[in-house]
């Protein structure tokens, strides 16, 4: 069996971002380099950092048996040069590799945000841009998170994908890694990091510049899915808590208000500074003025809103008015995608960065510190805890694509790695497997299954 087709069977997406099923974007064609993101992108978070210490190995095999199997002439595992220990660790793991292994490297990089961006990341491992709206295979690249490739060595050994390392730490008792069932609680995890030490918090769902902020109630409601990278505990009056309370009516408002159009969010942008045409300022002065979105629309520059990543810096770092571009940004890309409005990029255009692209970039420490979260960021991930709940919900759209469908009803007994709903036919999606022993109690809409004791 060929290790794509073991991948979609295990039900592999992407663990470091959207979710993007990972049989599917191994199948394109013309790759050149398989890129393993290795670099954390995100302050706070540490999971990928823990895999590469730990699980060295089988990243490295998993990451060359890919690369042979799409006919790529490498594969290089991109991280910052700080991680000391991780590069030890993989480079013991690639000297350990059969003769004849698709050949691999380290690439190794300051320490700036956001250095695990799809986009910047081929930029400095290959020095080639991928082009505005564009995937890097436009440029012969395809990029897999590190922890997904850990996720596709269980594939390779018969392994489905039904457990999740994750980061919990932030203002928690004891920050660790967590190995934890796909459907496991939020508030079981909180629980395993010892609990909050403040009386008034946010989850952050992911890290402090793109994730998604949760009140303590939804937090309570939440799950962990094949997606989540890691559960932040931060004060709900500090700069992430705060800035997610702000409604669109409030941000317009302050848009017009207090946008000086000092473009400070466009010259530190990151994909602008690859040279892609997004410019937001241009857009804030637009949202603050237009009366109509739907007019708004219409015009060029808002249409480039579609080229925005979510990073943050413009919204965390840029803005002296503590104005939210990303979130402007954020909804924008909603509403066109809701219209059929793609950003249409110049053809035959040459795409190169900004010369004063590498003075611009941001230290990640610095980052961390302007998003409010330095007192956790020197915070030590070495322990992982594992977990057996008596009970896990699992939505049936944790990936990009098409929601998978049940093949199991309310009643039946189940075991853990035991498919439960399926990918559509002929659809983008992902497989689902159930992620402990028990009795399915719901099938409609997601898949909730109880622990099977005695």
């Amino acid at each position: 069996m060929s290790v794509i087709q073991q991948i979609f069977d295990a039900g592999v997406v992407g663990c470091g971002g959207a979710g993007f099923p990972t049989h599917a974007k191994l199948s394109g064609k013309g790759v050149e380099v398989l890129i393993l993101n290795g670099a954390e992108c995100e302050p706070l978070l540490g999971t990928d950092r823990w895999l590469m210490r730990h699980r060295a190995k089988e990243i490295v095999t998993a990451a060359a048996a890919v690369a042979k199997e799409i006919g790529a002439a490498q594969w290089v595992v991109g991280l910052k040069k700080s991680y000391t220990r991780e590069i030890a660790a993989l480079e013991k793991g690639m000297g350990e590799l059969p003769r004849g292994s698709a050949p691999g490297r380290l690439h190794t990089m300051e320490s700036f945000y956001p250095a695990g961006d799809e986009q910047v990341l081929v930029y400095e491992i290959t020095g080639r841009v991928v082009p505005p709206a564009g995937i890097p295979l436009e440029v012969g690249a395809v990029v897999s998170n590190v922890a997904t490739m850990a996720a596709v060595h269980d594939a390779m050994v018969g392994r489905p994908f039904t457990r999740k390392y994750l980061t919990i730490t932030g203002a928690v008792a004891e920050p660790k890694v967590l190995r934890v069932p796909v459907g496991t609680s939020f508030g079981d995890c909180i629980r395993l990091a010892g609990g909050a030490v403040i009386d008034d918090w946010v989850a952050v769902n992911g890290g402090p510049m793109m994730g998604r902020v949760l009140t303590m109630a939804e937090a309570g409601e939440a799950v962990v899915t094949k997606t989540t990278s890691g559960i932040l505990i931060l004060p709900a009056e500090g700069a992430v808590g705060r800035a997610s309370r702000i409604s669109l009516a409030h941000m317009k408002n302050r848009a017009a208000a207090s946008c000086i159009q000092c473009s400070y969010c466009t010259e530190l942008c990151p994909r602008h500074l690859l040279g892609h045409p997004l410019e937001p300022h241009k857009i804030m002065r637009k949202m603050a003025i237009s009366p109509d979105i739907t007019q708004l629309l219409e015009d060029p520059d808002v249409q480039k809103a579609a080229l925005c990543c979510q990073c943050g810096v413009c919204e965390s770092y840029a803005c002296p008015m503590g104005l939210q571009p990303r979130r402007v940004n954020g909804m924008l890309k909603e509403a066109l995608s809701k219209e059929g409005i793609r950003y249409q990029r110049e053809e035959g255009a040459v795409w190169q960065p900004l010369p004063a692209r590498r003075n611009r970039r941001i230290p990640t420490q610095r980052a961390a510190a302007r998003a409010g979260v330095l007192d956790w960021y020197h915070t030590e991930l070495e322990e992982l805890a594992e977990y057996q709940p008596d009970r896990v919900v699992l939505p049936l759209d944790q990936q990009i694509g098409a929601a998978c469908q049940p093949v199991v009803r309310a009643g039946d007994q189940v075991s853990e790695g035991q498919l439960v709903a399926r990918c559509p036919e002929g659809r983008l999606g992902a497989n689902l497997h159930a992620s402990i022993t028990g009795t399915v109690e719901e099938a409609e809409g997601r898949v909730v299954i109880r622990e099977r004791r005695g």
